[in-house]
């Protein structure tokens, strides 16, 4: 079971997350940033540092442009942290990339190739006549659909 401590760190980590992306959507108006999800905030123990995890959708060179956008208001957003949330520390903010997203979409775009591509002459979208391992060929299942004592 996890203890008290990492119940309040899921807290500060939350809650640093939303003063950030609130700050981001209504307050910050630097145009380099851009169409930015924060993902995710990990915070140290100490509070001494936040790692925040964030995506960008878009060319590389507007994930680069975003990351400085992010980098030249950590001092705003830092200070911001620190007049919401009442902490010992207020900490050191750091940005990371976070590719899971992109990850995803790669994967995504792979599954959509790979299902729009015909293999073996069929058409797309149509049930293979192939036999499956443990099973019968699909013309002799559609014969025995409703027939009682086979398996």
């Amino acid at each position: 079971m996890r203890s008290t401590s990492s119940y309040r760190m899921r807290r500060v980590n939350e809650a640093i997350r939303e003063i950030i992306g609130i700050a981001l959507a209504q307050e910050i108006k630097d145009p380099r940033i851009g169409f930015v999800t924060l993902t995710g905030v990990e915070t140290a123990p100490d509070l001494s540092h936040a790692r925040v995890f964030y995506s960008v959708y878009g060319k590389q060179s507007e994930k680069e442009a975003t990351l400085a956008g992010l980098v030249a208001a950590r001092a705003y957003l830092r200070r911001r942290i620190g007049d919401e949330l009442h902490l010992k520390r207020t900490p050191e903010l750091e940005f990371t990339y976070d590719s899971t997203v992109d990850q995803g979409l790669r994967i995504q775009a792979i599954l959509r190739s790979t299902s729009q591509r015909p293999s073996g002459g069929e058409e797309p979208g149509e049930p293979s006549q192939g036999h499956f391992e443990g099973s019968r060929p699909v013309e002799d299942q559609a014969e025995g659909v409703g027939q009682e004592g086979e398996s």
